[in-house]
Order: structure tokens, then sequence, then C-alpha cells
């Protein structure tokens, strides 16, 4: 399959081409460079600013070249209406997704975009149906999901070894970027719950089951930003065992588990950002007494990928891919849905 990347961004450099090319099957065909129509639309800056961005792409775009090969596209349009082009990986700002994945997809393009899919639920279901209806995939990069380390933090779980879980409770912020960074640009789709507060949300419906549902949300804001900085939320299944997930994006850095059980208490860190070899630890305290132990080494960007072409000519694999993006994408909507009727003098979902 020959995979197009729609725009020369630094995640696409730093994690996913080296990922990619050690997956079977798969050949990197090119990079796609905004024009600029599709950078400034109707509101063209001055041609000095036009230039410079021109020249930061190419420049960036030629890194992808120069190491691995592949050709370069003058527009995204280019890229995706390419008959060279098989599959397109999207790693744009949230709120671009839609429209090049619902384009890339309406071309019969297999469809891998990192997380979120979109950043509104209905757009989510319009892209979902599409695919179904072109037959193609349309992959959620959450690459947290499929490292070994999530499966034998479960296993310590089911085997018993801190009893009955009474709480599970899931952090992840890190300190300020930049001003410039997306993250904090509304139009672009910023915030922290787009951005950190997703992990901690599919994380938690991962541990918690099919039956897990927001209920209660807040978000933060802080001056001089228009996205939300902060936020937290509990989350429960009908068992009634509850998830607290706390995110942010202007906060010492964290990326941690606590799983408190009836007979101890398990704790890890790096457990939804592991880098390559890195070699995770849990501890597990029972009482006064706490033990370290090693947790599996991953790859979790390259596993994303190869699940990626899995879903192509797997139907039924396909369909799960699916329906786990149409469950994210409801449960970040029935959050912003609580945090508005908070606002609102309180109502429920």
């Amino acid at each position: 399959m020959n995979i197009g990347v729609l725009c020369p961004s630094e995640i696409a450099i730093r994690r996913f081409m080296p990922a990619m090319v050690q997956v079977e099957g798969l050949h990197f065909a090119g990079i796609g460079v905004n024009s600029i129509s599709e950078r400034y639309g109707e509101k063209l800056p001055q041609k000095s600013e036009i230039n410079n961005m021109l020249e930061r792409e190419n420049e960036k775009a030629d890194v992808f070249i120069n190491n691995y090969g592949g050709c370069k596209y003058e527009s995204y349009e280019d890229l995706i209406s390419s008959k060279d082009i098989d599959g397109v990986y999207i790693p744009l700002p949230p709120a671009l997704h839609y429209k090049w994945a619902r384009k890339a997809i309406m071309r019969g393009k297999q469809v891998m975009v990192e997380k979120p899919a979109t950043i509104f639920y209905q757009d989510t279901c319009d892209l979902v149906e599409l695919a179904r209806k072109k037959n193609v995939t349309l992959h959620e990069n959450y690459m947290f999901i499929f490292h070994d380390q999530l499966d034998a933090i479960e296993d310590i779980i089911r085997r018993g070894e801190i009893g009955d879980v009474r709480l599970y409770r899931i952090s992840f912020g890190f300190p300020k970027r930049a001003q410039s960074d997306f993250r904090y640009n509304k139009s672009l789709g910023g915030g922290a719950l787009i951005d950190a507060g997703g992990y901690t949300v599919k994380y938690a419906r991962r541990l918690l089951g099919n039956s897990a549902a927001i209920a209660y949300a807040h978000l933060n804001y802080l001056d001089p930003y228009d996205v939300d900085m902060f936020g937290n939320a509990v989350m429960v299944n009908q068992q009634g065992v509850t998830a607290q997930i706390a995110f942010g994006m202007d906060n010492d850095y964290k990326c941690e588990l606590e799983v408190w059980g009836s007979k101890g208490t398990l704790r890890t860190g790096r457990v939804l950002t592991a880098p390559v070899g890195l070699v995770p630890t849990v501890s597990i305290k029972k009482n006064t007494e706490i033990e370290e132990r090693p947790l599996p080494a991953d790859d979790s960007f390259k596993k994303s990928i190869e699940y990626f072409v899995a879903t192509v000519n797997d139907p039924v694999l396909r369909e799960r891919s699916y329906n786990s993006i149409l469950e994210q994408a409801k449960l970040m909507d029935d959050f912003v849905t609580l945090v508005k009727c908070r606002k609102d003098n309180g109502c429920t979902i």
C-alpha cells in the first residue's frame, strides 16, 4: 500500500515515518505541502509571510524526501487525488481532520488520522458512515492503546494481586508550550480536553468497560487563552467502579495510573506516552511493602500502523475500528455536554 502523509508535521517525521518503514507491505509515496489557498483561504497575509510559510513547509518536506524517498505534492488536494496514493496519514491540527479525512475517503483512500478523528461527534459519525459506504478503513491513532504494558497491568489486576478495585485514577498533563502551538488555538481545535483529556477518557473507558459513562466533568480556562487549559472528570460503570481523570496543558508533567484495591495499590508512569525502547515500571504497594516490577517495552506507534493495515483487508476488524472511534467521540461529546449543563444551572445526560 502506497502511503502519503498530509503535512510535514513534527509527529510525522519523529514517530510515524520511523515506525511505518518497519511495517511490511507499506511504501512511502509522498508528502503533501499545503498550497497558499489551503493555508490561508481568501484572507491572504502579506507576501513576505506567505513566502516564509512556503519556505518552512518545503524545507520540512525535503527532510521526508531526503530520508525516505517519495515525492513532494504541492498541495494536500494533489496528494489525496493522486492515483499513486492508496492510503493517507493525516497529522494535521484537530480542527482540520474532518475536512481532509472526508476528502480522502471520498476518493477511496484508506485513512489513518491522528487523534481525535474530529472535534465534533456529528462530524465523526459522518466520517464513519462515509467510510462504511466507501468500504475503506478509518483509523484513529490513539497509539498508547496498543502498548503491551496495558495488558500486563490489567493481568495484575485480573489475577487479584491488589484485590477488588476501589478506584482508578488517571492523570495526564504537561508544561505550557509556545503560545503559537496549535493546542492553544481554538480555531485549530485546541484545548486540553481534545489534546490531553482524550487520552484519559479513552483509557478510563478501557478499564471500566462498555458501560463506562461520564458522571461529572469540569474544564478550567486561564487568561489570555480562549481554550480550556486543564480539567477533570469522574467516570463510572454499571458495577459502580469509578475512574477519576485529570488532564492539562499548563501543568507539571504527569502521565500516571493509580489503581487502589482492597489489598494493595498499583502505580505506574508513562502509561500513555511510553516511547520506543522504554521499559516501564509498576509499583505494587501492600500496606508498607512496596514491590517494583518491569513492564514490557514496546513500539505502540508501529503496532497502531499495523492495526491500520490489518483493518484494510479485514471487514470485521474495520467495523471494530469504526465502533471504537464512535464510542470515544460520544464520550467526549458527553463530557462537553455535562460541562455546558453545569454552567446552565445543572442537568444530566
